[in-house]
């Protein structure tokens, strides 16, 4: 079985595939001074709940954007998994995607990962929106070339922010809003939020397919894009998997024959 390691600013996701289908998957906050041993008491746990062993781990791949962590990532795979594990971003290791950029080397190791795995599942140019700790909308040619993107704050980080910053205003759920003027001040800032970042997702991908000419299919991805389902006017369509699918495809492309 494989094990894919996808480690973002806000959490880290474990997920394990037999081959066929991705079975189970877990997150756990991302935390830097996480050691190795306190990753496999976490995740032994929760693989005996699945009638699973670390024996049955075969291989590993991992992707992260925080660099403090992979040195206990990549103990747990070594000490307690008995595996060398495929590191995106390693010299030699094959991304599955070209890259044209100014600097290449800025790529974020989670952008690529998804990128190759909206490749592989649709067709044409693609916009991927990626709603996590950032924000992105990354640009990826028909024939699966990474072609730059736009960074923009997270949902959830502009939440944190707004109560941070003003005294009055209370820390919110993120909430889709019937109407957009707020009669209280939760519902305004949940429509401010909420609409707020519809429009700043519709708006920049309009403005990409006007700078651009292409006709792009839209993907929505990250731990958020699903609240913006059926209220954005240019998302195609949304998948959760693109990453961890992307990881897959990258370990299919690296693993080395036994």
């Amino acid at each position: 079985m494989l094990l894919a390691i996808d480690s973002g600013n806000t959490n880290t996701l474990f997920a394990i595939h037999d081959g066929k289908d991705w079975i189970v998957e877990w997150r756990i906050a991302t935390n830097a001074t996480r050691t190795a041993d306190e990753y496999a008491v976490w995740f032994y746990q929760l693989l005996s709940m699945q009638s699973l062993s670390f024996a049955d781990i075969t291989d590993c791949v991992i992707s992260t954007v925080v660099p403090q962590s992979l040195f206990n990532m990549r103990n747990l795979a070594r000490r307690h998994l008995n595996i060398d594990p495929i590191i995106i971003g390693d010299e030699g290791v094959d991304v599955g995607i070209g890259v044209d950029i100014t600097n290449p080397k800025e790529v974020g190791a989670d952008r690529l990962v998804t990128s190759l795995g909206a490749h592989k599942s649709y067709e044409g140019p693609l916009i991927i929106i990626d709603s996590g700790t950032a924000t992105t909308f990354d640009i990826v040619s028909a024939d699966g070339v990474f072609e730059g993107g736009i960074i923009a704050p997270g949902i959830n980080l502009s939440v944190k922010a707004l109560h941070e910053a003003a005294a009055k205003l209370p820390r919110i759920a993120i909430k889709k809003t019937e109407q957009i003027v707020g009669k209280d001040t939760v519902t305004a800032m949940q429509s401010g939020i909420f609409w707020g970042y519809i429009g700043l997702i519709d708006g920049l991908v309009k403005r990409i397919i006007a700078e651009d000419g292409r006709k792009f299919t839209v993907i929505g991805t990250g731990g958020v894009a699903s609240l913006f389902e059926g209220a954005s006017e240019t998302i195609d369509v949304y998948n959760g998997n693109l990453t961890i699918n992307g990881l897959l495809e990258i370990w299919r492309l690296n693993k080395k024959e036994k």
